[in-house]
């Protein structure tokens, strides 16, 4: 290919595309300031290493709660809106739980129940933690995927079920009225205000060297990877070595076909939301835990993330969620390099819109893995 040839395909692509060229020159700008910054200490890496690791840590509860959604989508073929409030509803069942066995005998069980609603109790005075109370926080990770899962299958069969044959869009509206009710429903029982529900002192921290700088891995931070990292490779497993996951590869590919070669499908819709509804509950629970705050709106806020990670990673497609969790997660993060942090989400949005710029199928093509 000769000069001519190379500037009349350049030419081409910035009459077509002026919107990619602008993006693409920002990015540049961004990552020659970057670099500048680290070069004259304007930047320090310890910050840097901080941030990435917080990025990482808010990517895979991103990814994890996506994997719900992206299962939904591929097999059932509608946008869930409730899957935020879901997560919620995961995270205060959970931590209703982790405070009854916590502080059993210390205080009123009305008040442990309802998670020290009007400061009734606090989970710093239980000293509530991965290391000081294993026990009550297992429990309550085990409650918060149950009752999600339990909570999914209610909804689908009193609501869902009934309407599948109507299409996504009747179905997607119907969930945005049960994203509401489910959202004002857990505000009514366990009030509107933001709380602490860990004690951040009594959680020791690991302090370990990367690059030039100091990161800080708090024992929360690693529960929530291992339990994250878990997850994702036994959902792997299912997907890829189970008969449970190939029918479900099998229908998220062609429904009527997985139907007449004897794939029972309805098995299969429960199934997707059992394994969907633990994950996100599961995924609720442990941004609370990370986090160390729980509010009523918690998951709405998530949820635009959330959708953000899966349409990035290619709708339908498990891996591309887990994959776009990652991404939004640490640009999430990352942006407040050069943002005010009040910013930092629609920073996510844009990334997302830069990649599917140039692959408008997500990052896996729009591959249904699920």
């Amino acid at each position: 290919m000769g000069i001519a040839d190379t500037y009349s395909d350049g030419r081409r692509f910035v009459v077509a595309r002026p919107f990619a060229l602008i993006v693409g020159l920002l990015v540049v700008l961004l990552a020659v300031d970057f670099v500048s910054g680290l070069a004259t200490g304007r930047i320090a890496v310890s910050d840097v290493t901080t941030l990435v690791w917080d990025g990482l840590m808010q990517g895979l509860v991103v990814g994890l709660a996506g994997i719900g959604l992206s299962m939904t989508y591929s097999i059932l073929n509608f946008a869930n809106f409730a899957h935020g409030d879901y997560i919620t509803g995961g995270a205060f069942s959970g931590w209703a739980v982790t405070y009854l066995l916590a502080g059993l005998g210390r205080a009123d069980v009305g008040s442990l129940l309802l998670i020290g609603a009007g400061g009734s109790v606090f989970g710093g005075a239980l000293g509530i933690g991965i290391t000081a109370t294993p026990i009550a926080v297992l429990g309550g990770l085990i409650f918060a995927g149950l009752f999600t899962v339990a909570l999914a299958l209610l909804i689908d069969r009193l609501v869902y079920r009934s309407m599948r044959d109507q299409g996504g869009i009747s179905l997607l509206i119907a969930s945005v009225g049960i994203a509401f009710a489910l959202r004002y429903l857990i505000a009514f029982v366990f009030t509107t205000e933001n709380r602490g529900v860990t004690d951040a002192g009594g959680v020791p921290g690991i302090q370990g060297y990367l690059i030039d700088g100091y990161v800080t891995v708090s024992a929360h931070d690693a529960t929530l990877l291992v339990v994250a990292v878990g997850l994702m490779l036994g959902v792997h497993f299912l997907l890829q070595r189970t008969k449970l996951g190939t029918a479900m590869r099998a229908m998220a590919d062609n429904e009527d076909l997985a139907r007449v070669t004897g794939i029972p499908t309805e098995r299969v819709v429960r199934a997707t939301w059992v394994i969907g509804g633990a994950l996100t509950g599961v995924a609720g629970y442990m941004f609370v835990l990370w986090k160390g705050t729980i509010g009523f709106n918690d998951g709405w806020l998530l949820l635009l993330l959330v959708f953000a990670a899966v349409i990035l990673g290619g709708i339908g497609s498990v891996y591309g969620a887990i994959l776009g969790g990652l991404v939004i997660g640490l640009t999430s993060s990352m942006s407040v390099l050069w943002i005010p942090s009040d910013f930092a989400r629609a920073a996510a949005f844009f990334v997302m819109i830069l990649v599917l710029l140039f692959r408008p199928e997500g990052l896996f093509e729009g591959r249904s893995t699920a």
